[in-house]
């Protein structure tokens, strides 16, 4: 069975190792065309593309679909199924048409739970106790396609989205494999989706950063897991400005926002209900230091 893989991110590097591994014909990789990257600016690989040129793989970039061309392109290498996992863009539909078996994709959620961008993100930021990936076939709508599988696993209560994110790579390596094989077998299932259960994750930006105390210390927990690694939860401190990389549910009650000491692991402030402790932050310009380390050299003022 001839497949063509389409993907961009870690978690997409992840699953096209698992294939390759796993015997699968890949006979190739779209992912985004090359970006800058850093301070110097100099066009970088994506994850994906590293995968495949070290596997032999090639390799193809185009922006979109649009021209006739890529389209041609793609055609050409007759897939009898795309694989698709964070690709970054939507397929339209006279590349959804091309392949034998159609095109299939691992959503980092339980669909139709947080369709979007930012899934798992944004089961973190609600507070969610489980998530998944979920394999479907792509549609015209975004997340909309028949369910094939699911594989659903438990979000630890201090767990970060990024931590969250390399397990759900390794879950969603293992369903797209599973899914490949089924698709080859001829043993798919395709389950619609229920619309009236939707619901959305939209992307991610710099304006969610700002922590507001006066929510409960549990809403301020998620919502500092749920930015990790990006955007990073912020907070003003006596007049600057702070990353905020790790926190704890602690005991304690004040004023929000109120500075309730300084412990030997971290610093405890108030919420609407109940408190936090910051154990690992990072001042503007400066590096991610443990809390304790950092105010035992920039000592806090009298509140």
């Amino acid at each position: 069975m001839r497949v063509v893989f389409m993907g961009t991110p870690d978690i997409a590097a992840t699953c096209l190792k698992k294939i390759i591994a796993d015997g699968f014909q890949v006979v190739g990789v779209y992912t985004q065309p090359d970006r800058p990257k850093n301070r110097g600016m100099k066009l970088a690989f994506s994850p994906v593309k590293e995968v495949a040129l070290a596997a032999g793989i090639p390799v193809y970039q185009p922006e979109n679909f649009r021209e006739d061309g890529d389209v041609e392109t793609l055609r050409a290498l007759h897939p009898d199924v795309v694989a698709v996992v964070a690709y970054g863009r939507i397929l339209p539909q006279r590349v959804l048409d091309i392949p034998k078996f159609g095109c299939i994709n691992i959503h980092a959620s339980v669909l139709p739970a947080y369709r979007g961008s930012a899934p798992y993100q944004w089961a973190v930021l609600d507070g969610q106790k489980e998530t998944g990936v979920t394999a479907m076939y792509l549609c015209r709508e975004m997340d909309a396609g028949d369910i094939i599988d699911v594989s659903k696993t438990p979000i630890g209560e201090n767990e970060t989205a990024g931590e969250l994110l390399d397990r759900l790579a390794v879950l969603g390596a293992d369903l797209l494999s599973k899914t490949l094989t089924g698709v080859e077998k001829g043993e798919t299932t395709r389950t619609p989706q229920d619309g009236a259960q939707a619901t959305y994750a939209p992307m991610l930006d710099k304006s969610m950063c700002p922590i507001d105390f006066t929510k409960t210390a549990q809403q301020v927990h998620n919502h500092v897991r749920g930015l990790h690694p990006w955007p990073v939860a912020t907070m003003e401190l006596q007049g600057q400005r702070f990353k905020v990389h790790q926190t704890v549910i602690t005991e304690g009650s004040g004023a929000p926002g109120q500075i309730l000491g300084l412990t030997k692991t971290g610093l405890k402030i108030a919420c609407g209900f109940g408190a936090v402790e910051i154990r690992s932050l990072q001042a503007e310009g400066g590096k991610r230091m443990n809390a304790p380390d950092y105010f035992r050299g920039h000592p806090l003022e009298a509140q």
